[in-house]
């Protein structure tokens, strides 16, 4: 250490590390005193930093970090690590006899997994984070650019010889090389602190007692005291809603087990498997999704027990028993196989085994077919333990397994993915005819290791496609001017910031739509409220609400969220983040525009909301987890925050959601990020095919669901993991318009892709007409159904804009009247296509 530390002031210290005297501008001779000899000296500091320290300058106490002790001010490592450096320099320049050189070698960032390194992080990574995997950002990048900065001041100085030894990068993609828990025997009692530091697990096996049952598909899984079951669910339908039925068709435990009322450890997980473990039971769990098998290691040897709800009818070992047939009474077979031979035994309802330990894999046989229980047979050995979804390129998603056992992998692929998946990616093979039932449709056996997946680019533009009918600009600056001269900031009482954030959103609307008739003459009072409404929120001056960090789960919440998981639609609890945010981003990317200045002040903030929920970086000191909403398997978004529900997940809006995607392409496009554009750009094309995948709801046997719900319904209300829902959160089935409005707003031009379909459209119009004539209907609902009638009747839906009485407060007249004007009564699909040629824009 070259700077000065005295004894150290307590052995103990409040984070039970010790806590130090830290002398920040006096230099340790006992370390100067041999630079003169040295050819070659390397700088380097990087974590020691964090550590509680009491800071010195002139010999008194200026501050401290993390002391805790009385009337001391508390000073970011940021502080100490700069004027470290400096004295640092200081020193070395400092020797005259010093000819050789000097190197800086920068910051090499934290690498714990699971945790902080004194809190159970451990060193798991068996492979480097790949370039798109990991980002710097947050302390790394505070602490890289501090050093950045100091080396270029003494390089200024031309004293000594100094080089910069820029190992940031490749350390920030390096598997990290500390012992980790190794580090001790197996029974010491000790606290494992390891040497080196998670996106969301399924929200079913972490919140509460973990206990609800999370669909891994084809399987709804349930952990439970110590056992795990395993489902083939069948399907519920009605006209009102479809659901998956949980029972409890096998139970894997282990006898006499110690602590047999023991929970389960997520010891990992990515973006495509979780991994529990049973710690009192020596069971580990792969839970990748799309995985036809159950697969399970058994550690250490123990007695397995497997009971089921129903009676077993037959066990059937092969002549080596590592494959048994296991039939149930409720017509169910099921194919275990283990990676040694295994003995087992049944009564009426468990199958108990021998002592055992190696690798079980358990399937069920979805139909009595004997091509289909080959299949199974000739995939048995190998299994996947993790999936990472890499975004490679624009419109591109890449998964990758990594796998265990030999020959190829077998999962399964869910409608959307065989839509997707490249006719020229030669790694995978489809198996056409080995196929799962599931309430997604019917998923199909994949056979690879990588999957390449690929959508149709969608274009991210400010403006319409096709553009604005020059006869109808008139009428659309008539009521632009209108709509204008009616903003005013002072009269916003809204604290919802989802409310707020429509209204924000709503303006800026406004100030495009000017730009697109050529009227910006309103612009200066558009970009006025824009600036008087957003700047609070960013600043943290707005009085009734603001955004606040959560340092627990990695988020932004809001000042009345925190206080109550009720307020702003449980938004504290991490409900419709996509929702609430991509209003303002899409708020502040336009004002970004029209003013860059403005944009270029409160870029770092603007980022900071965006992500909350479009974080990429998989590293655990993020500060951000990692895409909080999407969900890189099912490829659409979830607005469930931290509660449980039996039927796992959900998500009402899709437009919405499409909406947050969308208005982080337009932020990219705002600050010159192409990397920010097309990320947007293709989670939006992914959002939308989703959308149109499960939540439009087709007819004439192009429905995914059964026809008793298919029949009935146009669109979801509430699409669950497990469950479709025709009623909505705030409104029965039968209000039409609001299930019609709540999967359109905001009406903007990336609606032309998520409406694109003008068949539907008419169908779904017609559908919802009969509901307006219902008392009490909501004008801004009515305006949202008049918007898709415009796509293939235009007088008939202007007429009935015109007689509205009122809007959505995320809506306006203006924004009909652009909508209807610019739309084409025979759209050409090739406009959906061509990102690139709209990209100017």
């Amino acid at each position: 250490m070259c700077l000065r530390i005295s004894e150290e002031r307590d052995s103990d210290g409040p984070t039970h590390t010790g806590l130090f005297n830290l002398y920040l501008d006096e230099f340790d001779e006992s370390w100067t005193s041999h630079i003169d000899s040295v050819d070659y000296l390397i700088l380097n500091a990087d974590h020691w930093f964090t550590r509680p320290a009491v800071y010195y300058e002139d010999g008194r106490v200026v501050g401290c970090r993390f002391c805790r002790l009385p009337n001391m001010t508390d000073l970011p490592s940021a502080y100490a690590y700069r004027r470290a450096f400096r004295t640092a320099f200081r020193a070395v320049n400092s020797r005259r006899r010093f000819g050789g050189a000097a190197f800086l070698r920068t910051y090499a960032p934290s690498h714990f997994e699971g945790g902080l390194w004194n809190e159970g992080g451990d060193c798991v990574r068996r492979r480097p984070f790949r370039s798109d995997e990991a980002i710097l950002e947050g302390v790394n990048l505070d602490m890289y650019m501090i050093e950045l900065e100091e080396f270029r001041a003494v390089e200024r100085e031309g004293r000594k010889r100094w080089r910069l030894l820029d190992t940031t990068q490749a350390t920030l993609l390096r598997p990290d090389g500390h012992p980790s828990r190794y580090g001790h025997w197996p029974n010491e009692n000790v606290t494992l602190y390891n040497d080196c530091r998670n996106p969301s697990a399924p929200d079913n096996f972490t919140l509460k007692n973990g206990d609800q049952p999370e669909y891994i598909h084809p399987y709804l899984i349930k952990s439970s005291q110590s056992s795990l079951t395993i489902c083939y669910p069948s399907l519920f339908k009605n006209p009102a809603f479809i659901y998956q039925v949980f029972i409890a068709d096998l139970t894997v435990s282990t006898l006499n087990n110690p602590n047999p009322n023991s929970t389960h450890v997520i010891s990992s997980f990515s973006d495509l498997s979780v991994t529990l473990d049973f710690p009192s039971n020596n069971l580990r769990f792969f839970l990748a999704r799309g995985s036809p098998y159950l697969t399970c290691t058994v550690v250490t040897p123990v007695s397995l027990s497997i009971s089921t709800i129903h009676a077993v009818l037959e066990l059937t070992p092969n002549s080596s028993c590592t494959r048994y047939k296991i039939r149930l009474n409720n017509n169910q077979t099921w194919l275990l196989y283990t990676s040694s031979p295994i003995n087992l035994n049944h009564d009426i309802s468990t199958i108990t085994s021998t002592v055992f330990s190696g690798v079980i894999r358990i399937a069920a046989l979805p139909v009595d077919s004997p091509k289909i229980e080959s299949t199974l047979d000739q995939f048995s050995s190998c299994y996947a333990v993790r999936g990472d979804a890499v975004f490679t390129k624009p419109f591109s998603l890449d998964y990758r397994w990594e796998k265990r056992g030999w020959g190829d992998l077998l999962m399964l692929a869910h409608p959307l993915h065989l839509r997707l998946l490249s006719d020229t990616d030669c790694s995978v093979s489809v198996l056409e005819d080995f196929k799962y039932d599931s309430i997604d449709g019917e998923l199909v056996g994949v056979v690879g290791d990588s999957w390449s997946l690929k959508t149709d680019p969608v274009s991210v533009t400010w403006h319409s496609i096709k553009g604005v009918e020059e006869s109808s600009c008139s009428a659309i600056i008539e009521a632009l001017i209108n709509d204008v001269q009616a903003l005013d900031a002072g009269a916003v009482t809204t604290p919802s910031s989802y409310f707020y954030g429509k209204l924000v959103a709503r303006a800026a609307r406004l100030a495009l739509i000017a730009e697109e008739v050529s009227y910006t003459d309103v612009i200066p009072a558009i970009k006025q409220f824009l600036k008087q409404t957003i700047e609070p929120w960013l600043e943290g001056t707005f009085g009734p609400n603001g955004f606040l960090y959560d340092a627990k789960w990695g988020g932004i919440v809001t000042k009345q969220g925190s206080l109550d998981s009720g307020a702003d639609f449980g938004f504290g609890v991490y409900n419709d983040h996509h929702y609430h945010l991509g209003y303002f981003v899409y708020g502040i990317a336009v004002l970004a525009k029209i003013d860059s200045a403005w944009g270029r002040k409160y870029r770092a903030q603007a980022y900071a909301l965006m992500a909350d929920y479009m974080n990429m970086s998989r590293r655990e000191n993020s500060n951000y987890t990692r895409l909080r909403c999407f969900d890189l398997w099912k490829l659409h978004s979830w607005a469930g925050g931290l509660t449980e529900f039996a039927d796992g997940r959900n998500q009402e809006s899709t437009s919405e959601a499409v909406n947050a995607y969308y208005s982080t392409a337009l932020m990219g496009l705002a600050y010159g990020d192409s990397h920010l554009v097309w990320i947007g750009s293709t989670i939006s094309a992914l959002e939308i095919l989703a959308a149109e995948t499960w939540w439009h709801v087709k007819e004439d046997g192009k429905s995914l669901y059964p026809a008793e719900f298919a029949r009935d319904n146009r669109v979801v209300g509430v699409l669950w993991a497990s469950k479709r829902d025709s009623g909505l959160w705030f409104a029965p089935a039968e209000w039409k318009e609001c299930r019609l409005g709540i999967q359109l707003l905001p009406l903007l031009p990336i609606s032309e892709a998520l409406f694109s379909d003008a068949g539907f459209v008419r169908k779904l119009v017609e559908w919802t007409m009969p509901a307006l004539a219902r008392d009490g209907v909501g004008e801004g609902w009515k305006g949202f159904v008049y918007a898709l009638q415009g796509m293939y009747d235009k007088g008939g839906a202007v007429a009935n804009v015109r007689s509205l009485k009122g809007y959505d407060d995320g809506n306006s007249l203006t924004n009909l009247l652009w909508w209807i004007h610019s739309r084409d009564q025979q759209p050409d699909e090739c406009d959906r296509l061509c990102w690139f040629r709209h990209y100017s824009h």
